[in-house]
């Protein structure tokens, strides 16, 4: 019936992409956005949900996140949807890497089946010449964004993969990217239409600009993290930049840059759009570069790229501003602490932390909060942008009749000091412990399930998620 529907969210402030800040109310049925409507007089609902002139935003969408590498995914799904759900995240991206044919990927789709508690897709990386060959199998599974890792080879090729449903033991592979494996992907990708996920490191001088700092003391008048990120310069990144997007106008691909944490690659990306016009070309940044510098100095902010300076910190809040960044991705890995941090030893230490719950919060009290971009700019961010780019659009992305119920509704004057136990994820550490963090979700709604309320995930919530394949797959 016209006038009835499952769930009626009332008194809302939707923030919808393109066209801005709203007051009304949502009619949400059968998992879809029904209506919106100034008036609900006369509207029968099962039940009702004051938003209390709250902000309501299109189901957030992190577009980068590691599970199932230090735990199955059978296990990794649950904790890290869960995490996602405290975070507002309505839909996850999973990188997953597989050791060897990625036919095993139908096993990881059967347990994640069981496993999610929010909406998951899937970007698969391409490691060799065999699961080039594999890309159009992983396209009929509606699987079409694939990862290329340009800084593994050299001195520093070896990668934990995904681990097989089930098992426990890390997977630790070799890999060689060379020129010419990039370019077969790129011109593989190309002829399928696939979005390309760049790493756009140069592994050649990583390589060598890592084996010299490693043999100095680590004692003297540099930071960890500046020695970090010396070892991996922005030069490599905008290196590799500018090599794949010339392979990709050979061949008309599409390329998505993940983690740009510099100002000189991101200048480096403004430059490839000016010179190759014709080509596409989006740009990801994550939190942990708008919010942690080399000052950090802490081992637990390893990550590659690494962090940088509080100038490109300046930079990059800008460049989101006036849309030079199209999407907000975490880099989410779901490890813990002690099998981060390996002797105290920079070196030995592993990259990578997680960030899933926090995402949404920084861009909120770092961002909006601090007058730096506004919450329309938000929603295009980290949402409406990243359903375009990856083929969930109308489905996802936006809050209009016909689309997935996926809502995130945030209390702007909420303020947490973040913890580890907060965060409910694997992982038991965060780069933002003790954070004071002003603007935090308070309901996730997943296909018109409420699957977060006030901090509280749904255990009963688990496998409901639905695997999100390309629109029309």
């Amino acid at each position: 019936m016209e006038n009835s529907c499952d769930l009626l969210i009332t008194n809302g402030l939707l923030v919808i992409p393109t066209q801005g800040v709203i007051g009304t109310n949502i009619l949400i049925e059968n998992g879809k956005i029904k209506a919106t409507r100034k008036s609900i007089d006369n509207v029968h609902a099962s039940r009702v949900v004051d938003a209390s002139e709250k902000y309501v935003l299109p189901g957030i969408i992190d577009p980068h996140v590691h599970y199932g590498v230090f735990t199955p995914v059978d296990r990794a799904a649950i904790t890290e949807s869960r995490s996602a759900a405290i975070g507002g995240i309505t839909t996850m991206i999973r990188m997953l890497r597989l050791h060897g044919t990625y036919r095993s990927i139908l096993k990881h789709l059967e347990v994640s089946r069981r496993s999610h508690i929010v909406d998951y897709r899937i970007h698969a990386s391409i490691m060799d010449q065999a699961q080039v060959h594999e890309m159009p199998f992983l396209t009929s599974l509606g699987i079409n964004s694939f990862k290329i890792y340009m800084n593994l080879g050299s001195d520093f090729n070896r990668i934990l993969a995904d681990l097989e449903p089930g098992r426990s033991n890390l997977d630790e592979i070799e890999v060689n990217m060379t020129d010419g494996n990039v370019f077969e992907i790129v011109k593989k990708g190309s002829q399928l239409g696939s979005v390309l996920l760049v790493h756009a490191e140069d592994h050649v001088e990583c390589s060598r600009r890592m084996k010299e700092l490693s043999k100095l003391s680590v004692t003297g008048r540099l930071k960890l993290l500046e020695i970090w990120s010396n070892s991996r310069p922005t030069s490599s990144e905008a290196k590799s930049i500018y090599k794949i997007t010339k392979m990709a106008m050979k061949c008309g691909a599409k390329l998505y840059f993940v983690h740009i944490g510099s100002s000189d690659a991101l200048q480096s990306i403004v430059k490839s759009r000016k010179r190759y016009r014709n080509l596409t070309i989006w740009t990801e940044t994550c939190p942990h570069y708008l919010t942690h510098t080399t000052e950090y100095d802490k081992i637990i902010g390893k990550v590659v790229p690494p962090i940088r300076s509080k100038a490109d910190v300046l930079i990059l809040w800008r460049a989101i501003k006036n849309g030079l960044i199209d999407t907000i991705g975490t880099d989410h890995v779901a490890n813990k602490l002690n099998s981060k941090v390996v002797d105290h030893d920079l070196w030995k230490s592993l990259a990578g932390f997680p960030g899933l719950a926090t995402m949404l919060p920084v861009m909120l009290s770092e961002g909006v909060n601090k007058n730096r971009i506004t919450l329309e700019r938000v929603s295009e961010v980290c949402s409406y942008n990243t359903a375009r780019i990856f083929g969930m659009y109308p489905r996802k992305g936006t809050i209009k009749c016909g689309s997935d119920a996926d809502l995130t509704i945030v209390d702007m004057e909420k303020e947490q000091i973040v913890t580890p136990d907060l965060l409910q994820s694997y992982s038991d550490y965060t780069i933002y412990d003790g954070w004071k963090l002003r603007g935090w979700p308070i309901m996730t709604i997943v296909r018109g399930k409420i699957v977060m309320d006030n901090g509280y995930v749904d255990p009963l919530s688990i496998g409901y998620g639905e695997h999100v394949t390309m629109e029309g797959t």
